[in-house]
């Protein structure tokens, strides 16, 4: 937990920051400003007034599934919690619907006129495959043969082509009116607004960037879109967080920049020793460093969500739909619940508090996630 001490707010006030909301990172910003204001004017992308985070929310019932405890409301509960809502496998299931068309659509662009996915052709190469989608096409094209134009030594590059191609096709989807939400998903929105519960639909690190953002509130429609808070790249940049992680907040203590150089020093450490290494084996090799760089732009993206919720981050409650937004909630210590999609259905999530396969009924409700969140605090 950083704790952040001010002896004068004399230098930040000339700053001229101006903070979403109200914040927790495990500190308090207001040793770091003397007031808060709104970071962006009204738009449809952020809601007019902060009226609903103030209404008081109806009663809850007991579940057992995240919390064998009734919850017991107050009159302060609609503060308690707030909502941050991952798009891939939580908002759209696009693999479920759009994966199979996506594949026959990358073979008509590459003119591949043999070959077409029925949808027992892909359920068994799925099956077979594991859901290993470079083995689903090596099976297919060594059972129907590979183009007569293709050399042997070049069928990895053309398995990566055809993936390239599936992988555009699929975001058109994403990006289409064809693709619904999840079945529950504008009820569950419903809900948390009538009880007065923050949602947050978190774009920053989606596949389809922030232009899915525009697709996301015209499904929601007019009457729903001032429901929830958009937290795209551009909110995470302007967020406080982000400033102070890219620099251009000047903090009284030296916590976080100590973090961003300890990192980078146990970094190149590594670098430098697998290179000792290699160079005794006469081997080349590279670390990987893809992987953190994904995990510091998702933890970015649920500190933003938070702020802009004006809820302390361990009162908020992740829906996820992959391994790697169970891993961010993690490290920010935040609780999440994976929603499974068609995509994951099969897999595991140790880390996280609770999963489930829909919205609504005996899986993910507003209930449910209150108990789990008053579980969660100490």
């Amino acid at each position: 937990m950083i704790e952040t001490r001010l002896a004068s707010c004399s230098i930040v006030q000339t700053l001229g920051v101006r903070l979403p909301f109200s914040f927790n990172f495990g500190f308090s910003p207001y040793h770091l400003l003397p007031s808060i204001s709104h970071p962006f004017p009204t738009s449809s992308l952020l809601p007019p007034t902060l009226s609903i985070l103030h209404s008081k929310p109806s009663s809850s019932s007991r579940f057992s599934s995240f919390c064998s405890v009734p919850t017991q409301h107050n009159d302060n509960n609609s503060q308690d919690l707030a909502l941050l809502l991952e798009v891939d496998g939580v908002l759209f299931d696009a693999y479920r619907l759009g994966n199979r068309q996506a594949f026959n659509s990358a073979f008509e662009k590459l003119g591949l006129d043999c070959a077409n996915w029925t949808e027992p052709i892909y359920s068994d190469l799925l099956r077979r495959s594991a859901g290993d989608e470079e083995k689903m096409l090596f099976l297919f094209f060594n059972r129907i043969g590979w183009p007569t134009s293709l050399p042997t030594n070049e069928k990895e590059k053309f398995i990566k082509s055809v993936l390239q191609e599936k992988d555009k096709a699929l975001e058109e989807f994403v990006m289409s009116k064809n693709l619904p939400f999840r079945p529950g998903v504008e009820q569950f929105i419903d809900d948390a607004y009538n009880e007065g519960i923050p949602v947050v639909i978190l774009t920053a690190y989606n596949k389809s960037g922030d232009n899915i953002a525009s697709t996301i509130m015209e499904k929601l429609g007019n009457d729903r879109n001032t429901k929830v808070i958009v937290v795209g790249n551009k909110e995470v940049e302007q967020s406080l967080y982000g400033q102070l992680v890219s620099g251009k907040v000047i903090s009284s203590g030296l916590d976080e920049q100590l973090a961003k150089e300890a990192k980078r020093a146990a970094s190149a450490e590594r670098q430098r020793l697998a290179k000792e290494v290699a160079s005794m084996l006469k081997l080349s090799v590279e670390i990987d460093t893809s992987l953190s760089e994904s995990l510091d732009k998702i933890v970015a993206a649920l500190r933003a969500g938070a702020e802009y919720a004006g809820i302390p981050f361990r009162n908020c409650v992740l829906v996820a739909g992959s391994q790697s937004g169970v891993a961010g909630a993690q490290q920010v210590g935040m609780p999440c619940v994976v929603l499974r999609s068609s995509l994951t259905s099969r897999a595991e999530f140790p880390l996280a508090n609770a999963t489930v396969d829909g919205f609504g009924g005996a899986d993910l409700t507003i209930s449910k996630l209150r108990n789990l969140c008053k579980k969660q605090q100490p």
